[in-house]
């Protein structure tokens, strides 16, 4: 029996070495991203031949490629490196920026790409221009070259040309010409053209403004008046220069910009404007029927309790109401509608106290409900006309874990599940159920991308990103234990669903400080059964226990536990976490007395009206980018769940958090913000400010030049995450 010496470098890449590397913040925000490789926006070819994604440059994750891999098998192959096109310093359009922003788009290089229907070409934007690649040849063909960006561009259905809007005017390209068409009148100053507007992309869930016929020859698009929208003018701060900007925004109560819609026949003739009919409203969405003889309108009430799906006549633009939902907080917007063959469609509602799908006629009278029971329905992923199926997302047995599901809706039953219990999945379904695309991560399994059949068995990789000796996180994943799950009651006996990380060498004899992370918003849930971030297990290295609890109010559950919180943010909300707070107390490994919160846009909010209660059981917070005073956000998020100031000067008078400051402890608040932030704008921080100082009140602050609505970038962080350990490492564990 031989033996071998290994040497120092050997020895440091074995298993036990490996493992013997600790976490820290500089590892967290560098590349390689420790979270391992990841495929963003997969999508199959209509054809379902060949399958294409984006990927994160291993040196530098804020720039995305364009990949391929054949559905058959073989390796996955480049299809367009960003950086033979475009530079990443590239100074992108205003409009460009708020589209990206409005559409939480951080990345740079490739963003987004579209296949024609033939499946011989894609189409991708990039840095505001448009590309082509043929399929065949992989030729890459540069389809603009304009000073000014080009946006939200899409194929014609035939794949002949292409529509994009350029300088607030809707235009068409034709590749056999190669010329450009103006379809809209000319969009200048506060007219803009075929785009949509501020509202719809940032609260409505929808980011475009023309629609083209799927049958050809014909574009839907909307005209949209800002005039009588509000002008805020707010300074942008960047680390070299300052502009100010005058934007304009639909602040709760003030009025909204007004829309209009047209059909362009792209043979000639003047356009035709659709009759929406009076009054104070949104257009919600806008969908072409398959044979391309309709378009269905769905136009939301200013109050958001009133629903109509509108189906109109592209020849005369009269309309005629097919369905109204209706509610006495909000419906709940959603983008299921789908139309089959024949015109009968399906749609969902949360009629019965829970979002379920319907099946209608053609007339809108309802056939049956497709879904029913205690849970809600996620969303509608796609329909097979022919075997009468529908393939959906949900969490059925347990709001903390997320699959996709089949049901008939020619004769319900109950559900089938297509993937594995246990943790979440998001898809992408393709060819009426054939196939889906499903990205899935547990705590303990970082997100993985793979292709699937109609029945969930997996057909090939995309991105396995397995957790072996390869992975950037191998090194760490056996320091850290899982999160723990459970439950708590709220004071009107509804479940609220907890998780919890311990620390690292944790001893339940011993007492330690608790980091509750938060959102608490209708926006978004955090309690799932998904991958922990790395950047969360900073905290659990550093000797805390993390928590987070989803209050009333939260997505995902029963219209009671939704409307919990309607016309009074910073009430069933704040007490849900106030409970889970003292809950934590009745633990005897917790130490009651340095329980802290951090959260941010609404999750700042929570943080500072949770450390503004009476008594607080909170000892410090870290809150960024908070509203701070709701009438100083946009009209459709806000009134939404507090209705106008108008309507409910008490509601917004109590979620004010400057009439709460008598609450606050002193150094017990650490306030952070974007100073370009044009979603919730920094006069909501600065209010805050004023008012401490006025009052002689000490707290901690941190501005981040240049940044938005979120910090971007390792480097900044990075600083951001050093900044919250150093806080928290201060207030709660006494340390520096």
């Amino acid at each position: 029996m031989s033996t071998t010496m290994m040497t120092p470098a050997v020895l440091a890449q074995t298993p036990a070495a490996i493992s013997a590397q600790v976490l820290t913040p500089e590892r967290v925000f560098a590349d390689p991203d420790i979270n391992g490789a990841k495929a963003v926006g997969a999508k199959l070819s209509p054809d379902g031949t060949l399958l294409t994604f984006l990927k994160p440059k291993a040196k530098d994750a804020r720039i995305q490629d364009l990949w391929a891999v054949d559905t058959k098998g073989g390796e996955p192959f480049l299809l367009i490196d960003a950086d033979s096109l475009s530079s990443a310093d590239k100074e992108l359009s205003e409009a460009e920026k708020a589209r990206r922003e409005r559409m939480r788009v951080s990345a740079r290089g490739v963003v987004d790409y579209n296949w024609s229907g033939d499946s011989k070409a894609i189409l991708v934007p990039l840095d505001g221009d448009i590309y082509l690649i043929e399929r065949a040849t992989k030729a890459v063909k540069r389809i603009t070259a304009t000073e000014g960006d080009e946006v939200d561009a899409k194929l014609s259905p035939s794949g002949d040309a292409v529509a994009y809007v350029r300088d607030q005017t809707l235009y068409i390209r034709d590749f056999k010409t190669d010329q450009e068409t103006a379809v809209s009148p000319q969009g200048a100053d506060l007219i803009a053209y075929g785009t949509a507007e501020f509202i719809a992309q940032e609260e409505l869930d929808r980011h475009s403004g023309f629609w083209w016929n799927p049958k050809g020859g014909q574009i839907a698009y909307q005209k949209t008046d800002e005039a009588g929208v509000k002008i805020a003018e707010r300074i942008e701060i960047g680390g070299e220069e300052v502009k100010v900007v005058h934007q304009r925004y639909p602040f709760a109560g003030t009025p909204n910009a007004v829309v209009e819609l047209f059909i362009k026949n792209l043979t000639g003739g003047e356009p035709v404007k659709l009759d929406l009919g009076g009054g104070d409203f949104y257009l919600a969405r806008v969908n072409w029927a398959s044979d391309g003889k309709a378009l269905y309108v769905q136009k939301l009430s200013r109050d958001q309790k009133r629903l109509d799906l509108l189906k109109f006549d592209p020849a005369t633009g009269a309309a005629t109401t097919v369905l109204t939902d209706t509610s006495d907080t909000w419906v709940e917007l959603h983008n299921d509608f789908k139309l089959l063959s024949d015109g009968t469609f399906i749609w969902s509602s949360e009629r019965d106290g829970n979002k379920h799908f319907y099946f209608y006629g053609s007339d809108g009278k309802l056939i049956r409900q497709v879904t029913q029971g205690d849970w809600a329905v996620d969303k509608l992923s796609d329909l097979n006309d022919k075997t009468g199926e529908l393939f959906f997302e949900a969490s059925i047995t347990t709001p903390i874990e997320h699959g996709l599901y089949k049901v008939s809706y020619t004769t319900p039953g109950e559900p089938v599940a297509l993937t594995k219990a246990g943790g979440w999945w998001t898809t992408t379904v393709s060819g009426g159920g054939k196939a889906f695309i499903g990205n899935y991560s547990d705590p303990v399994t970082p997100p993985q991308t793979a292709l699937y059949d109609g029945t969930g068995k997996r057909v090939r990789w995309i991105e396995e990103n397995a957790l072996d000796a390869q992975h950037p996180y191998f090194a760490f994943k056996d320091s850290f234990t899982a999160p723990e799950f459970g439950t708590i009651l709220s004071a009107d006996g509804q479940t609220l669903h907890w998780s919890m990380l311990k620390p690292v060498g944790f001893d339940p004899a011993k007492k330690y400080p608790v980091i509750v992370s938060i959102y608490g918003g209708p926006a978004s849930a955090t309690v799932k059964k998904n991958w922990v971030s790395p950047a969360t297990r900073l905290f659990q290295k550093s000797g805390y226990i993390v928590f987070s609890l989803d209050n009333r109010g939260t997505p995902g559950r029963s219209v009671k536990f939704g409307r919990a919180i309607y016309k009074q943010f910073g009430g069933p909300d704040i007490n849900d976490q106030v409970a889970g707070a003292n809950w934590l107390k009745t633990l005897p490994y917790v130490d009651g007395d340095k329980i802290g919160m951090m959260g941010w846009s609404q999750g700042g909010f929570v943080t500072l009206m949770a450390l503004t209660v009476k008594d607080t059981p909170f000892a410090a917070g870290a809150a960024g980018a908070p509203p701070t005073e709701w009438s100083l956000y946009d009209t459709a998020y806000t009134e939404r769940y507090m209705s106008t100031p108008q309507d409910n000067k008490e509601g917004y008078a109590a979620s004010d958090v400057l009439n709460r400051l008598d609450n606050l402890q002193p150094g017990a608040l650490l306030l952070m913000h974007g100073m370009a932030d044009d979603n919730v704008q920094l006069s909501n921080t600065t209010r805050v400010m004023l008012e401490l100082q006025k009052r002689g009140v000490p707290f901690e602050l941190m501005l981040y030049p240049g940044e938005r609505h979120g910090v971007r970038g390792n480097e900044k962080n990075l600083q951001r995450y050093r900044l919250y350990l150093d806080f928290f490492g201060r207030k709660l564990k006494g340390e520096g």
